[in-house]
């Protein structure tokens, strides 16, 4: 069975948003499979997809705090800067994230670890709608 489906995430503020809940309750066709594997890919370029721990709000904040620092905004040696002085940090960082995650699936349910949850990683200070599609691949 494959199933694929585009979705749109709302537009979130700067930052780490966990989306595991939202992603699962639009593809109803998920609690079909038993066993497979769901491919997550974000269709942007100054956001990402990550998975990391969902139980401590804490963790959120410093992954944007520590990531600020990496990529800090208005560096002289940007080149890309029309777009504002966000987007060129932004492209950088979710090139450290990466464009996509893969989550097991067992018994129709992301099979996560307990602590683990699928987060939106937003880098624009006005980033708008995004664009994520999950492709499935399971019996």
């Amino acid at each position: 069975m494959i199933i694929q489906k585009e979705i749109t995430i709302k537009p979130k503020p700067r930052g780490f948003h966990l989306i595991t809940d939202e992603i699962e309750s639009q593809i109803g066709e998920l609690s079909k499979v038993s066993r497979g594997l769901a491919h997550i890919f974000i269709k942007h370029t100054s956001a990402s997809l990550t998975i990391n721990e969902n139980a401590d709000p804490s963790v959120r904040t410093d992954f944007e705090s520590h990531f600020n620092k990496i990529v800090p905004e208005d560096s002289p040696h940007f080149t890309h800067v029309y777009e504002g002085s966000d987007d060129m940090p932004a492209h950088i960082k979710a090139s450290l994230l990466g464009s996509s995650v893969s989550v097991p699936v067992t018994n129709g349910r992301f099979n996560l670890g307990t602590w683990q949850g699928i987060y939106i990683c937003e880098h624009r200070n006005r980033g708008g709608s995004r664009k994520i599609v999950i492709t499935v691949l399971g019996e």
